[in-house]
């Protein structure tokens, strides 16, 4: 198969981690959808870490709408590695079209070790991931490691896409290869102290002790579908999954539904990164 890159011209997506804000949406899909995204800074000192993805593209006859969230950490090189590299790999595999979620798999774990085996100073830093595939605007893939997190409105009812990977469920690998979960520092369970999260891409201090195994789910859009969320953990922290659904389906305008979801974090005192992307399956 010919090697596929995800962004050519006309491609919406942020160069670097930056505030900023879109939309776009579907052609040739049989569920009409459209999308909006809006990312903003965090209070903290540091530069912007959360990346993007939201786009469509067509690949082998179909439509293929790539959303995603990558949330860094010391630095933001792993999510701009991300953001070029990991939908690309993802599409490259050969069992894409045949078993997507072997696929997927496959992608995020090559995605890592390239990571680690790159220059020292792109393995240091970490990042989470939330990856969305839309296939026809009918099937739904929805794979991440970390805590950036997809739910999903459908039947009236908001359903979970992802698993939040906390140090303290996954405790037991960690300390069985030889590391401990402590909530010191701060006010959460931190792999060896350090890390917020048991599955991440990157961070080579800690590697032997995390996994990038994705947990992977998948959905069938139908009539009874309204709009997908992805988001960082800037947004999570302050909102549940049913606050999130019940302020993004006041708005048709998806972009319009971001922005006001990242308002509400800040309104709320959310000080990280904050990164927001609305599906809508009924524009």
């Amino acid at each position: 198969m010919a090697t596929f890159y995800c962004f050519g011209a006309g491609s919406e997506f942020t160069g670097h981690g930056s505030a900023a804000s879109g939309k776009g949406k579907g052609r040739q899909g049989q569920v009409k959808v459209c999308y909006g995204y809006n990312l903003v800074r965090g209070k903290t000192n540091h530069p912007m870490e959360d990346y993007h993805v939201a786009n469509f593209v067509e690949v082998k006859g179909s439509e293929l709408g790539l959303f995603a969230i990558f949330d860094g950490h010391l630095g933001d090189t792993v999510p701009a590695y991300l953001q070029k590299n990991l939908f690309s790999n993802i599409l490259n595999e050969e069992e894409f079209w045949t078993h997507p979620d072997r696929a997927i798999t496959k992608a995020y774990e090559k995605t890592d070790q390239a990571i680690l085996s790159h220059t020292p100073d792109l393995g240091q830093g970490g990042s989470t991931a939330v990856t969305a595939i839309l296939v026809n605007g009918r099937k739904l893939w929805v794979a991440n490691v970390g805590d950036s997190r997809a739910v999903l409105f459908k039947g009236g009812e908001a359903i979970l896409m992802s698993i939040d990977h906390d140090p303290n469920v996954e405790r037991s690998v960690i300390e069985n290869r030889g590391g401990f979960v402590s909530n010191m520092p701060g006010d959460c369970p931190r792999v060896c102290g350090q890390l917020a999260v048991s599955r991440a891409f990157g961070d080579r201090n800690l590697k032997s002790l995390l996994r990038s195994e994705p947990d992977i789910k998948v959905e069938n859009i139908d009539h009874t579908a309204e709009l997908l969320v992805l988001a960082s953990d800037g947004l999570w922290k302050v909102m549940n999954n049913q606050e999130v659904v019940d302020v993004a389906k006041r708005f048709k305008d998806p972009c319009a539904a971001a922005k006001q979801l990242t308002a509400e974090a800040l309104k709320r005192d959310s000080k990280d990164d904050i990164s927001c992307i609305v599906v809508r399956f009924k524009a």
